[in-house]
């Protein structure tokens, strides 16, 4: 898992019919000390359920399996999933 904002939608007219429901979103990891800092490249998600949208810093899932089981669909030909819509991050100083 890893914590990202949402940069952008993705309009998809054509796509595998497992996906035919699913929003597409484009997320960038960020720290979760700064919700600003970007720390990695732009990623294709699709939303988990969450309704994400653009500049909401998201839970992201990496892994297929877990994906497709939040889609409740076995077929599903995905890996990356927005599972959360993340409202604050409580983080104890490590100092």
């Amino acid at each position: 898992m890893f914590i990202a904002k949402v940069v952008g939608n993705v309009w998809a007219t054509r796509k595998h019919r497992q996906l035919k429901n699913c929003k597409l979103l484009l997320v960038k990891p960020v720290s979760a000390g700064n919700r600003e800092q970007f720390i990695g490249d732009t990623v294709l998600v699709l939303d988990g359920g969450v309704s994400a949208g653009p500049g909401d810093v998201v839970l992201v899932l990496d892994e297929g399996g877990s994906a497709r089981k939040i889609l409740a669909n076995d077929r599903a030909p995905v890996r990356t999933v927005v599972c959360g819509v993340i409202d604050k991050i409580y983080q104890k100083n490590s100092e």
